[in-house]
């Protein structure tokens, strides 16, 4: 695809029918700047569109959360009292204060890209009492974590940190001391004090920074390197970018000295040498590692901070990334090149996306390539814009990929505050952001079509973008006032559009000249001036990274999506194929304006249309396809008919079915259980053990050879666990990637002795020390088959 870019218009570099004015430039003499910085947000103000309406959706949001819950425990643990009661969902557990760090950032940038008083209030009166809090804490500390006593009470988290500073350490990845990732929830909040100071100059914020900034100074100076990777451990979102940008405010060195050493040895080392190891890490507590070290290399140059960046980026994009922009599942990363086996209702974690469109911008700043913005206007139009409902402003946490899986957003304002609700607050606050550059030789630069104007500064000009893209290939940038001169004018032309891009000036075609996506136009611009861009937006497919067979549909940037009915009915049928030699023959638009397709003949089993997969908010959606040609259908049907027939067999020699992880069958198989979770995956559920836990439940048994059945998840990192019958070890169970990309049954034949005389037996599942057991997806005990002895 970025062949197709370099080639677009190659190597051309006349300004043909611009007039006397068009002078040729070399092909040598570059146009793009070494570096570009966006138009401040308070310059730009959005005109109608899905966009718009995502940050006025945002906006009354932001309108209806009560700062006084989002303080609740600042002030509590403080010795103050609170104002109002905490809110619901993560806000009450031990990672309580994330949302309020979030939250002040949304506000700065919805003030900005909107212009409501009320934001910028709030974010100040915040600030107000979270200064206060410090001043009567006395220590510099200042946060609402908790910490989770052994008895189960939460209290206030500070406690956790000078134990920390004795060496006392102990942490499991996202729990420090008893605490839920608490330097995560930190760096919420010191982002939150950087984005109110960055953005009026609020010298409280500066104060509450330095504070807290001294505060974790002094309890990583307590630790030797081994404890401070020890620390790091534990997810600590991007505090270190926090503490270069204090240092880049303050210049004071201690802050440089700090944003270094929150680097964590085991992940970024390889990332530095080039090497891809991120699969099983957990996706976003990588994300924000990287974005401090791109500040880190704005601010000192250091290089190697640049190539681990950089590198981290490319893996992402082209080896770890699904179609809508997205990357992870259950959060965690897996093998390259492996997108194919994991395309389940637990992909593409919104805050990943949220925190990789924020480096591509870093890494864009410092050499313009279209390629960068390629991938960001994906992942914003098919992600970020797919992960708010905007009936009712709620958000995803995930936004699944599973043929059939429900999209599910929080519904109520107390409900939820996971990681994703904070970062969708800041998403939709700042559609505007990333429009319009100026670049460094004065170039004014549109990476994303998303109808807006703005004002340019630097050239006293008011300028307006007027589009329907993505529904429609046309962008118009018009300079309805301008402090007349010569500057290059680039236009980001998508590498999809393989070089059919048309440019105009005041309605004539030109020529211009391109270079790393752009294409530029260089002359002396006047008000009024008009420059228009038409894309071609045809249907394609797009193969999966790893496996070719398995495509997603596409016009232009936006993703289709097979519409398969509203969520009110689950999805239950077989996952529609694309069968044929010629699968585009097959679609035809039915609303070309709004990216509306009918298939026929292609699609197995019925046809099915096709629709912008960002707006099934409410709808359930099939994105990726198994492709095949008509010979190998045949074959295929056929393996699936045999497959149903071996499961027709066991359900008819079946003697009882534990549904693990439903409400209902646990409670009829009396389960007990201890530090045992339900998972739901791939659109099964199930329940799994954390070590020093158990899980049990009761099966009725009848008499003869019967055989036990669990489960599993083919790709399961390596575990090790027991299974019990009425207290007699029938099996360890191993597992590490023992199917990979599927389920599969393991069968445990039963000693008769075991069930004899008995109308039920306790089935239990307990893991080895420091193991876990399962996730386990439905167990059963079944007759073995006549003449098969157990």
């Amino acid at each position: 695809m970025q062949s197709n870019r370099r080639e677009l218009m190659a190597g051309a570099a006349v300004a043909a029918l611009l007039g006397p004015a068009a002078v040729a430039r070399a092909p040598s003499a570059s146009l793009l700047p070494p570096g570009a910085k966006p138009l401040p947000l308070t310059a730009v103000r959005l005109r109608p569109s899905d966009f718009a309406r995502a940050v006025e959706v945002n906006r009354g949001y932001l309108h209806r959360l009560n700062p006084d819950r989002l303080l609740h425990n600042f002030r509590k643990y403080a010795g103050l009292g609170p104002k109002a009661p905490i809110y619901g969902g993560w806000e009450s557990d031990t990672i309580a204060g994330h949302s309020l760090g979030h939250y002040m950032t949304a506000l700065v940038l919805t003030w900005q890209q909107t212009g409501d008083p009320e934001m910028r209030r709030r974010a100040d009166y915040i600030v107000d009492e979270l200064a206060q809090a410090q001043a009567k804490r006395g220590t510099g500390y200042v946060g609402a974590l908790g910490r989770k006593r052994k008895d189960g009470t939460i209290v206030d988290g500070e406690e956790i940190f000078p134990e920390i500073m004795k060496g006392e350490i102990r942490s499991g990845g996202f729990d420090l001391n008893g605490a839920w990732s608490p330097l995560y929830t930190v760096h919420k909040l010191f982002a939150g004090l950087l984005d109110v100071h960055g953005a009026w100059g609020n010298p409280k914020a500066l104060v509450v920074l330095t504070g807290l900034g001294g505060y974790f100074e002094r309890v990583f100076a307590a630790l030797t390197p081994a404890q401070v990777q020890e620390v790091l451990g534990c997810e600590y979102g991007g505090l270190n970018e926090s503490y270069a940008e204090l240092y880049a405010r303050t210049r004071d060195p201690h802050w440089l000295k700090m944003a270094n050493t929150l680097y964590d040895n085991r992940v970024l080392d390889a990332l530095t040498r080039r090497e891809d190891r991120l699969a099983n890490f957990h996706a976003n507590t990588q994300v924000p590692k990287l974005i401090g070290l791109a500040r880190i290399h704005e601010l000192t140059g250091d290089p190697a901070k640049a190539v681990a960046a950089s590198y981290f980026w490319e893996a992402v994009t082209k080896h770890h990334s699904y179609v809508i922009g997205g990357n992870a599942d259950r959060e965690y990363f897996a093998e390259p090149d492996s997108i194919a086996d994991h395309i389940t209702e637990q992909t593409c974690e919104h805050c990943n996306t949220y925190n990789m469109l924020k480096l591509t911008r870093h890494l864009w700043s410092w050499q313009p390539d279209g390629a960068l913005f390629d991938y960001y206007e994906r992942a914003h139009l098919n992600h970020v814009m797919a992960a708010q409902d905007p009936s009712t402003g709620g958000f995803t946490y995930m936004t699944p990929l599973m043929t059939g899986a429900e999209r599910g957003y929080s519904t109520t304002d107390d409900d939820a505050f996971w990681c994703c609700v904070g970062s969708g607050m800041e998403s939709h606050a700042k559609h505007g952001e990333s429009i319009f550059w100026e670049g460094s030789n004065g170039a004014f630069i549109v990476n994303l079509y998303i109808p807006a104007d703005a004002t340019w500064a630097a050239r006293k000009a008011a300028v307006t973008l007027d589009t329907r893209y993505p529904f429609e290939g046309r962008a118009t940038l018009t300079f309805a006032k301008l402090h007349g001169g010569r500057f290059p004018v680039a236009l980001r032309v998508p590498g999809w559009a393989a070089g059919k891009a048309i440019v105009t000036v005041n309605g004539q075609p030109v020529t211009p000249v391109v270079e790393r996506g752009y294409a530029i136009v260089e002359r002396r611009w006047k008000a009024g001036d008009q420059v228009a861009m038409a894309l071609p937006l045809d249907l394609r497919t797009e193969p999966t990274p790893g496996d070719p067979a398995t495509v997603a549909v596409l016009r232009g940037p936006m993703v289709l999506a097979a519409d398969l009915g509203s969520n009110d009915a689950k999805w239950e049928g077989a996952d529609p194929a694309l069968v044929g030699a010629d699968l585009l023959a097959g679609f035809t638009p039915t609303d070309a304006g709004k990216g509306l397709y009918a298939t026929r003949g292609i699609v197995r089993p019925a046809d099915l249309a096709f629709v912008p997969f960002y707006r099934q908010y409410q709808r359930r959606s099939a994105v990726y396809f198994k492709t095949f040609s008509d010979s190998a259908w045949v074959r295929e049907e056929a393996a699936f008919t045999a497959e149903q027939a071996r499961l027709k067999d066991i359900a008819a020699r079946s003697v009882d079915v534990m549904h693990l992880g439903e409400m209902q069958p646990e409670r009829d198989h009396n389960l007990t259980s201890d530090s045992s979770y339900p998972v739901t995956y791939r659109g099964r559920q199930g329940r799994d053990v954390r070590s020093g836990g158990f899980m049990e439940f009761s099966l009725k048994v009848r008499p003869g050879p019967l055989i036990l059945e669990a489960s599993y998840w083919g790709s399961e990192r390596a575990r090790d666990f027991d299974i019990l019958v009425d207290n007699v070890k029938v099996a360890t169970q191993h597992l590490d990637n023992d199917k990979p990309g599927k389920f599969f049954d393991v069968d445990y034949p039963l000693p008769e002795g075991v069930t004899k005389g008995k109308q039920q037996v306790r089935v239990r599942f307990v893991p080895h020390d420091r193991n876990t057991a399962g996730p386990v997806f439905g167990v059963r005990l079944y007759t073995a088959m006549a003449g098969t002895k157990a």
